[in-house]
Formats: structure tokens, C-alpha cells, sequence
């Protein structure tokens, strides 16, 4: 393999799908990978933002309107890039909501939290992004290669005030799917891995996490002292999609200002 950047990370012309795509982390990686080159498909349930991304942001992409949580939408989706572009060489699962109010909060404490909401939590953040992993492994294991990168969360290596429980439960199930999909396609040459990112300035949370004052507590809690942008994702997702990833699989790259290390 040449040692230069541009072989070591060309993802040029790989078909790839983002889910989450029509805001935050997963359009920072969607533009990512167009810059690049690559054959991209947005995935997301809200098809108006989508609709908009793919006229104005990302011209030419493929997009695909799926709610994660109903595993046949994602599946069927998975098969119609397939069927249309002959693979599937990365797939990015990130789509995710907030959990609510972490436990800093009285409306986060244990006792208050309402089971329904923790329900769509975990029908999008746990099940929806098997779904996502299971339907890009049926193909990639027949084609024996691929990438799945799939979006973690420092909350789900850790207890954190600022995290709710929903959330907390949902992103730790998460990066042990990562584990144990990347023991199992290891021998297809499929790798899977996990980014978890910190604390991001993105519409997660109803739009909390864009105000400056709402989050000074949040930046307080990171040792660089700020939040991280969503184009700060771009380096470990380019990464992970490329081949100088060729030989990590069942790892998490934490992407979180340094939280995790204290």
C-alpha cells in the first residue's frame, strides 16, 4: 500500500450510507465523504431537511427518507443500494436521538423517567442501529469487505451527569454490537468499529446543545474547556472509511475533548 495520504485515506467512489444524515454528526460525516469522492446515500426520517441537504449541501446524492427503528425500512433500503449499485463498501449507523434531561436534573433522576420515552430511545439508538449493522452485514459478508462505523457515546463508556439513562443504556449496548459484530465478520474483511463522541455543538437534544449559556455547565465538564463542532468528527470518520483503517476492527475511537480521560 502507497504511504501517501492520498492512497492511505482514498475513499473515492465507495458506496456509502449515512444514516442520521440531515443534521449534526452525521451530515459533518456526509459532507466528509462527498469532499472525498464517495458514492454517498443520505438516510434519514425527515425527509423535508433531507430533500434540502440533497438540492443545496450535497448535490448528487442518493437519499433515502427511513426511519432506523422499523428494521424492514432499513433493511429494504440497504438492498436497493445494492441492487442499483452492485455493494456496499461503508456504512455509517448514526442515527441517534437524545435520551432527555440527565440526571443533574430532577426530571432525569430514576424515578421520573418515563417509559415510553425511554422506549423510543432504544427502538432508535440500540435497535435501529442493529438493524442498520445487520442489513449492511448481509451484503458485505457475501462480498466479503467492508466498513461499519457505527456512533457511540462517551456516555455509553461511562456514568455521566449530563447523561440520561435511556441514553446511557442505549449507547453502551451499542458499543458491545460493535465488539461482537467485529469478532464475527473479522474473517469476511469487514471491519466495524465505533466513534464516541463527547459532548457536540448539534441540534441533539431539541437544539440545547446550540446555546452557549445552556451548555456552560457541559463545558466545564470537558478538559478543552468547549464543544466540539461537528466538523471535528471528520478526521475519525475519513479514517475509519478508508484504507488506512485496513487492519482495526472492534475498536472505539473516543472523539470527546478529552473527557474521557479523566
Amino acid at each position: 500500500m502507497s504511504l501517501t495520504a492520498e492512497r492511505l485515506f482514498a475513499v473515492n467512489g465507495l458506496v456509502t450510507i449515512v444514516t442520521g444524515a440531515a443534521s449534526g454528526l452525521g451530515l459533518a460525516i456526509s459532507r466528509t465523504m462527498a469532499a472525498n469522492g464517495a458514492d454517498l446515500i443520505l438516510v434519514d426520517r425527515n425527509e423535508k431537511e433531507l430533500r434540502r441537504i440533497g438540492e443545496e449541501i450535497i448535490p448528487g446524492a442518493d437519499i433515502a427518507t427511513v426511519d432506523v427503528a422499523d428494521p424492514d425500512a432499513i433493511r429494504r433500503t440497504v438492498d436497493d443500494v445494492v441492487t442499483r449499485k452492485g455493494r456496499l463498501d461503508v456504512m455509517f449507523a448514526n442515527a441517534g436521538i437524545s435520551g432527555g434531561a440527565g440526571i443533574r436534573l430532577p426530571q432525569g433522576h430514576i424515578e421520573n423517567v418515563d417509559f415510553a420515552a425511554w422506549s423510543e430511545v432504544l427502538a432508535i439508538n440500540q435497535t435501529g442501529a442493529f438493524a442498520t449493522i445487520q442489513a449492511a452485514a448481509r451484503h458485505m459478508k457475501v462480498q466479503r469487505s467492508g466498513r461499519i462505523v457505527v456512533t457511540a457515546s462517551v456516555g455509553g463508556l461511562r456514568g455521566s451527569a449530563a447523561t440520561a439513562y435511556a441514553y446511557a443504556a442505549a449507547k453502551a449496548a451499542v458499543v458491545n454490537l460493535v465488539r461482537q459484530a467485529a469478532l464475527e465478520l473479522a474473517t469476511f474483511d469487514v471491519k466495524v468499529n465505533a466513534i464516541a463522541p463527547g459532548f457536540f455543538r448539534t441540534g441533539l437534544g431539541g437544539g440545547r446543545l446550540l446555546d452557549e449559556a445552556a451548555t456552560a455547565p457541559l463545558q466545564a465538564m470537558v478538559p478543552m474547556n468547549r464543544l466540539g463542532m461537528p466538523d471535528e468528527i471528520a478526521g475519525v470518520s475519513l479514517l475509519l472509511a478508508s484504507p488506512a483503517a485496513s487492519y482495526i476492527t472492534g475498536s472505539v475511537f473516543t472523539v470527546d475533548g478529552g473527557i474521557s480521560a479523566t
